[in-house]
């Protein structure tokens, strides 16, 4: 008779599933018409200085009061095809559902227009959902884009697994680390920083795969017990 199991630890595998899933489309080759493009989000404080700082000179860095004045918030939607060595990082005023809802549009029409699918990878983040294109757009052109994705979301609580993350850590510590006043500097700089690395194909060698997950996350993984 064919042995059952059952599961120790109930509450899981939903996250080894959503794991395993991420992990394994990571390792797809690369396909142009079917092109891996992850997403992800992050704000940016827009400070100005008080009093203007004082310029560099021999021997002595750039000096800048402690003191700014606050001036509001931007948020930057990172794409990011790490077999392309592609990114985008589109500035906006807000994160709500039109936002994202137009990233994926121009996702899709702007930057992949050839693609036969898009496979997306993104967090769990509540705006992240291809529900929200009804929001955004009529019936047909919502399920038009809706159709043009193949969605996969990283577990809760594992932002680690999305590539997308790892472009946007690299943002901030080569572009962002320093006070910008307005969106339109922010924009700018973005741009500039983009630039070179989409030039140049700056891609991620991911070496994170599930036969390691399965021995470095191994705790994570749900006990099986023979059943009773």
């Amino acid at each position: 008779m064919k042995q059952q199991w059952v599961l120790a630890k109930p509450d899981d595998p939903d996250f080894v599933c959503a794991l395993e899933d991420v992990l394994d489309v990571y390792q797809r080759p690369r396909d142009p018409l079917r092109p891996l493009v992850t997403l992800d989000e992050a704000s940016k404080q827009l400070v100005a200085d008080v009093t203007p700082p004082a310029p560099m000179q021999p021997g002595r860095p750039t000096r800048q009061d402690y003191e700014y004045e606050r001036r509001g918030t931007a948020n930057l939607f990172m794409l990011f095809a790490p077999l392309e060595g592609w990114r985008h990082v589109k500035v906006t005023d807000r994160r709500t559902i039109v936002d994202f809802a137009h990233v994926l549009r121009d996702l899709s029409d702007v930057h992949f227009p050839g693609a036969e699918k898009i496979v997306l990878v993104m967090d769990n983040l509540n705006t992240h959902k291809l529900s929200t294109l009804y929001r955004a757009f009529p019936p047909q052109e919502a399920r038009r884009l809706l159709e043009r994705f193949e969605v996969h979301h990283t577990p809760k609580h594992a932002s680690w697994l999305n590539m997308a993350e790892c472009e946007l850590s690299v943002l901030g510590r080569q572009c962002l680390a320093r006070r910008m006043d307005s969106q339109e500097l922010l924009t700018t700089e973005v741009a500039a920083w983009q630039e070179p690395r989409n030039a140049t194909q700056v891609r991620v060698d991911w070496q994170f795969r599930t036969p390691d997950a399965r021995i470095k996350l191994k705790r994570l993984y749900p006990t099986l017990a023979p059943a009773n």
